[in-house]
């Protein structure tokens, strides 16, 4: 098959709202964030430019959603209620096909071209890999360290990228949208229900009840106006650290800050493996944490994040402080016989276990430490994951649960737990010392105490 090939427009055809982003990207836009309201078809849109593109031009093309499991449902097996086909086959009729994979989500075309479901949470599973384009799909709950990893990517060879999403309050999403307002070199829009008339007035009215029947008044008056009018100041529902988070932001408390010469930077680890590990960077000073930077990756041995130590150290001319581990780190892993606390030693940390303490308990600290934070603009990522850290949702229940969903989010919002466990007894001192067997990291005074684990 030649390249030439167009996919016939007969079968699709851009609603009156879709049509100025559809422009803008089948005209070689490269950046775009679309903030339209659910089921204004944003997805519609992004694979049907997809398909043009895969044509147009030979690559490899993504449509990232938030966690790779979603994709499944969210987009491989999705069926338009308009026409009870599935929206891939709308997209890449099976005649342009060389083959699909189901199980990885997987196409690859007869002129060379592939697409294929991604998630932001093994952003960095593609590794190594060339896109010509990328969708990120509920692109504000997902991770933004994605784009941060692929951007260089479509930057060397001049791929263009498309966030589409509804808002989640004011996280990354909210900050993007910002920028590509200013910036000459992005397309950005908001439309909600009422901009595109896509729902009926009875159909809005409805789905209002709804939201307040499921939810109650505020809590559903706020899911409507984030689903359908794209309120980015609506609260997140289910979110733990909604009202602390907010007045961080409010406050003013994510500015540029240092550190305190010749004092300790402490490390608190959440730490992964198969799973992401996240860590911060922070020192006390006076009654405040300074959150001076944050990193996570997910698939890389304790090699790696030693080199991320050290890189931070050297430029930056941090003191070492103490590496803040949860009490998990005490087992020993397969293979080696040695537990992490060991292996972070051998390899120059300064490991200490927090205290055992419930998922609960640790939440309480968070609660209570976050009042008292300050945050460096470079730590993004862990802002907008406290931020959406969230309960999982019981459909039978029709409640959040106590337990919080496990997704992205959750690796930094983890990392933090053990911070908000450890600060208040963190070693002050101007010249590190070894770290001493026996030693253990009770719980702040006010919190109940339990057994603490020691190395």
């Amino acid at each position: 098959m030649s390249t030439d090939i167009v996919i016939p427009h007969n079968q699709w055809t851009p609603r009156p709202h879709q049509m100025k982003l559809w422009r803008y990207l089948h005209e070689g836009g490269t950046r775009a964030l679309a903030i339209w309201h659910r089921r204004a078809g944003k997805d519609e849109v992004a694979l049907h430019h997809a398909a043009v593109c895969a044509v147009r031009r030979v690559g490899n093309y993504w449509h990232c959603l938030p966690e790779f499991e979603q994709a499944r449902r969210s987009i491989w097996t999705a069926v338009n209620p308009h026409t009870g086909r599935r929206r891939i086959d709308e997209a890449f009729p099976h005649e342009f096909r060389d083959n699909t994979n189901d199980s990885t989500m997987f196409i690859r075309f007869r002129n060379g071209s592939t697409w294929a479901c991604i998630g932001s949470d093994r952003y960095d599973a593609t590794m190594g890999a060339s896109p010509a384009g990328i969708v990120y799909s509920e692109w504000a709950l997902s991770n933004p360290s994605a784009w941060a990893y692929h951007r260089p990517m479509l930057q060397e060879n001049g791929g263009w990228a498309c966030f589409i999403s509804t808002p989640r309050g004011r996280n990354h999403a909210f900050d993007m949208y910002k920028h590509a307002q200013r910036s000459p070199e992005w397309f950005a829009e908001l439309l909600t229900a009422h901009d595109t008339a896509a729902l009926s007035s009875y159909e809005l009215n409805e789905a209002l009840t709804e939201y307040r029947t499921l939810y109650g008044e505020d809590a559903g008056q706020a899911m409507f106006d984030q689903e359908l009018m794209c309120s980015f100041n609506a609260a997140i529902l289910g979110a733990m650290y909604a009202f602390e988070m907010a007045a961080v932001r409010a406050e003013g408390r994510v500015l540029e800050c240092e550190a305190i010469e010749g004092q300790p930077v402490h490390r608190a680890w959440d730490i992964g493996v198969t799973d992401d590990t996240a860590i911060y960077w922070w020192q006390v000073q006076g009654g405040q944490v300074v959150i001076l930077d944050c990193y996570n990756a997910s698939g890389q041995g304790l090699e790696h994040f030693v080199e991320k130590v050290e890189q931070r150290r050297n430029q930056y001319g941090w003191v070492d402080g103490t590496d803040y581990v949860p009490h998990d780190a005490k087992v020993k892993e397969w293979g080696s016989g040695r537990t992490r606390v060991e292996t972070m030693t051998q390899l120059g940390l300064h490991p200490m276990l927090v205290a055992l303490a419930s998922m609960q308990d640790g939440i309480n600290a968070a609660r209570r430490t976050l009042p008292l934070t300050i945050w460096h603009p470079r730590c993004e990522p862990a802002l907008a994951a406290m931020e959406q850290y969230r309960r999982e949702w019981d459909d039978e229940l029709k409640a959040f649960r106590l337990t919080p969903l496990h997704d992205w989010t959750s690796h930094f919002a983890d990392a933090f737990r053990y911070l908000a466990q450890a600060w208040r007894t963190a070693p002050r001192r101007d010249v590190v010392v070894p770290i001493q067997r026996g030693w253990t990291i009770p719980p702040p005074d006010d919190m109940p105490r339990k057994r603490g684990l020691v190395l």
